[in-house]
């Protein structure tokens, strides 16, 4: 029986950091991300793909909020529906080629995914997620003058608008992506998910947070039974005392050395820090299955046990 996997694809995996923030950019370097998607299908696992959408989502909201006086500006739950929609096209067009070139002909959907988060989360008093682009610290100061942003330094990055991150709680349209998963390469929950919350009546109401991409792929994995969780970022391991002359790489991670880690600041938040979490957490609901942090450009090797930072119970 054919292995599942979700894969969690970083920002590198979308944009290029040294490249123009356009659509056009973005769809060159997604052809290149799906060359590896591609290539993991072809060797038999049954994928659905989540996605990050912290850059797009953020540059949607800016540019809507600079048309304001042309037109009405868009609220944040509907920049990110946005953004799912123009990434999963993105996505899916670049992976029908690359899967048809390879003779492996797969049905590649995107599904737009409402998740459901707690109003009342702490996520929403202590904004983390990174979006938009990146300022000097100089901008950011002003930025914040200005517009009364939030804006934090982005683990040596330089500075971003940051916004409220809340936990997903419940996958709305975790019916339709069961259906589809056996036969097509799903792309769901991406950018975490776009964030609504239950109202007493049972209507759902969309609110202005970010849901990590990392915990919205961890909770999409338990909930399909996926066997493996791939998160794929910038980096071939996980390391501790990053970027110093003492870095060291983890070929693997226990939960009780991770959360050594994590206690001792290693990883940084809205970075590192989640996708760990998220590994910790998958491996935490079934010690049986497979976490893996790696490069996108090492995630064969890594699924062949060459590479990667794997997480054991």
């Amino acid at each position: 029986m054919a292995e599942k996997i979700v894969i969690a694809l970083g920002g590198n995996a979308l944009q290029s950091g040294k490249g123009e923030a356009t659509a056009e950019a973005q769809l060159e370097v997604v052809k290149k991300t799906c060359e590896h998607i591609a290539d993991i299908s072809c060797k038999g696992y049954e994928v659905g793909i989540v996605h990050g959408n912290g850059p797009q989502v953020g540059r949607i909201l800016l540019a809507s909020e600079t048309a304001k006086d042309v037109t009405p500006a868009m609220p944040f739950d509907v920049c990110g529906a946005m953004s799912q929609g123009y990434i999963g096209y993105h996505i899916q067009q670049a992976l029908r080629f690359a899967l048809a070139q390879r003779g492996h002909a797969v049905p590649v959907s995107t599904l737009e995914t409402q998740v459901v988060v707690d109003g009342e989360d702490p996520g929403f008093k202590n904004p983390t997620k990174p979006i938009g682009p990146f300022y000097s610290e100089e901008e950011a100061k002003a930025l914040e003058a200005e517009k009364g942003y939030s804006i934090k330094e982005d683990a040596g990055r330089g500075w971003r608008r940051v916004v409220a991150s809340p936990i997903p709680k419940k996958i709305v349209e975790i019916d339709a992506i069961r259906t589809l998963w056996p036969t097509t390469i799903t792309i769901s929950v991406g950018g975490g998910g776009i964030p609504v919350v239950e109202k007493a009546d049972g209507s759902l109401e969309g609110v202005a947070a970010v849901i990590d991409k990392d915990f919205g792929a961890e909770l999409l994995a338990e909930e399909v039974d996926a066997d493996i969780l791939m998160i794929l970022t910038e980096v071939e391991k996980v390391a501790i005392n990053f970027n110093k002359p003492n870095q060291e790489d983890l070929g693997e991670l226990t939960m009780e050395d991770a959360q050594k880690y994590i206690e001792e600041g290693q990883f940084a938040p809205g970075s590192m820090l989640p996708k760990v979490q998220a590994a910790m957490k998958f491996i935490k609901s079934n010690p049986s299955k497979r976490a893996i942090i790696t490069s996108l450009d090492k995630a064969v090797e890594a699924l062949e046990g060459k590479t990667g930072t794997v997480f054991k119970a």
